[in-house]
């Protein structure tokens, strides 16, 4: 099962990055096989696409969620969904092993009793990057932010409370999980352009999973 003892023994330690913020080495390695499992059938009810900013601008990863709410960006601004704009229906229904895997990872960054009600499924190709920005659309911010990460591996920006912060860079890998909340769950965050490559479960391809409790 993830993140049992025998993969937390098989990692390195964990390390804490910031006040509120854990990153969790090779969490999920052992499982990452069952998780990408169970994407094909989500992405079949709601499929990946590039969704706009505000402005007009195409992002330059590719997204879909699952669970009772979904987050989108349109020419109307960033929220939460119940229903895929793309499709009409409701978003596929978050998997029991990824809520759990979410739950763990959480109670073993320090965040009791996380349940997610929406995951935001993240795909980068070689060149893909996501800009610095704060996850604030959320309605309690008491909540952490679990985020997953298999195949190729990205390096992660964490920066402070204000957007000219400085940022600390880690480096991400097949496997690992980063956490953050409390006192860090309003930091400015992104991805830098992933580098080429190749993952023998992803091809040349990162997924990012990206749990939170939205509603």
């Amino acid at each position: 099962m993830t993140g049992d003892l025998f993969d937390m023994l098989e990692s390195p330690r964990d390390e804490q990055v910031g006040p509120g913020t854990c990153l969790l080495h090779g969490f999920v390695r052992n499982s990452a096989a069952e998780i990408l499992a169970a994407l094909p059938a989500l992405l079949e009810q709601a499929p990946l696409r590039r969704m706009m900013t505000p402005g007009g601008q195409p992002m330059s990863v590719e997204m879909s969620q699952c669970g009772s709410l979904g987050w989108v960006s349109d020419r109307d601004g960033y929220r939460y969904t119940r229903r895929d704009p793309l499709t009409g229906n409701g978003w596929p229904a978050l998997p029991p092993f990824w809520r759990e895997l979410a739950g763990q990872a959480a109670a073993a960054a320090g965040y009791a009793s996380f349940v997610p009600d929406a995951c935001l499924i993240n795909r980068y190709a070689v060149g893909s990057r996501m800009g610095l920005h704060q996850d604030r659309d959320e309605r309690d911010f008491t909540a952490p932010i679990v985020s997953v990460s298999l195949g190729l591996t990205a390096i992660f920006q964490l920066g402070g409370a204000g957007r000219s912060d400085a940022v600390q860079r880690l480096r991400l890998v097949h496997g690992d999980v980063l956490v953050w909340g409390g006192v860090d769950r309003l930091r400015f965050h992104g991805v830098q352009a992933i580098a080429p490559g190749r993952h023998e479960l992803t091809g040349e391809f990162r997924y990012n999973l990206t749990f939170r409790k939205a509603g």
